[in-house]
């Protein structure tokens, strides 16, 4: 269970379905903001949440509006005492381990309790795990000092002496970092793999770059203090944006079938529906974007999908939201 969410909202003791219209795994941003769409719209659905959201390491969410700030614990409770106004909507601790399709072309969501779910819909909104650097000290730092987004942390490391790890882009992250501070250096970790254009860029910014190997950070409390050399020099830091690719946190993707982006992402179209017949990916897990505000806007979409894909099969209509023009045979 999350930080603070001890007795932030009560869960319904609800005879369970023989098969429920849709399960939403997981209920960080996309999935909360699913499962209000779902709940207003009268759907008995069911919420399983293994409370591992990837932003709760940060002290607050930056960007969202009317939250702008918030710590994400706080958010997440609040969305579960928004959701518990909502009786159709049932919230369940626990993870799920397994999925599969079932002899009535519907799934089974198998429980790390071993319990199985059968639902006519899914909804996978997992988020995604982010893999921080292998730099001593960027661990204990995630989320604060050291981050992947400039627009989620940005303006809390405003004028601060801030540094961009070298990776994917890293000139580019640098320049866009540099809308924030006029104190931006980039770290290479050795030789660069630089194209002149990207280095003249840089040296026309006024940003300078640091090919000597690195050690690791030094600082503590979600404070850095600075970087450190393999040389044994330090270099005085605030902030480190680093890359961090993501990486999926089960393997209910692969149990599923669906297929991936080169990202490592689930591939979805503009309303979230996967290349699988009856299955939905919102929030970190099927984004372009991996922000808050953008989870909630998928999750909400997912949601107006989903329940219009349920109208559709309950009269014999068409959707009317348009579907994908193929469908991948399920795993």
């Amino acid at each position: 269970m999350l930080p603070g969410w001890a007795g932030a909202c009560t869960i319904r003791d609800m005879s369970t379905p023989e098969t429920w219209p849709c399960v939403i795994v997981g209920g960080g941003a996309a999935g909360l903001s699913a499962a209000l769409v779902l709940g207003r719209a009268r759907r008995r659905i069911l919420v399983v949440d293994a409370g591992e959201q990837s932003n709760l390491p940060a002290h607050g969410i930056g960007g969202l509006l009317g939250h702008d700030g918030r710590p994400p614990a706080e958010l997440y409770a609040m969305g579960r005492d928004e959701i518990a106004a909502y009786d159709t909507v049932v919230l369940r601790d626990g993870r799920v381990t397994g999925a599969e399709r079932d002899e009535d072309d519907a799934f089974v969501l198998t429980l790390e309790d071993g319990d199985r779910v059968h639902t006519e819909r899914i909804l996978l909104a997992t988020g995604m795990h982010y893999r921080v650097p292998e730099l001593p000290g960027a661990a204990e730092l995630w989320g604060t000092a050291v981050f992947h987004c400039p627009y989620c942390h940005g303006w809390e490391a405003r004028d601060g002496r801030l540094a961009v790890l070298g990776g994917v882009a890293a000139a580019h992250r640098a320049l866009l970092l540099r809308g924030w501070s006029d104190d931006v250096v980039v770290l290479t970790d050795g030789p660069a793999e630089m194209g002149d254009e990207d280095r003249d860029a840089l040296e026309r910014a006024g940003i300078p770059v640091d090919e000597r190997p690195l050690a690791g950070l030094r600082g503590g409390d979600g404070v850095l203090h600075a970087v450190r050399f393999a040389d044994g020099t330090e270099l005085a830091r605030d902030g480190i944006l680093a890359f961090a690719p993501l990486e999926p946190r089960d393997g209910l993707a692969a149990d599923l079938g669906l297929e991936l982006t080169d990202r490592g992402t689930v591939d979805v179209d503009a309303f979230a529906q996967t290349t699988v017949a009856g299955v939905w990916a919102a929030g970190d897990v099927g984004a372009l974007a991996p922000q808050v505000a953008a989870a909630v806007a998928q999750g909400s979409f997912a949601a107006a999908a989903i329940n219009d894909a349920l109208v559709a099969a309950e009269h014999g209509v068409p959707p009317m939201m348009p579907r994908r023009d193929e469908w991948s045979p399920a795993a």
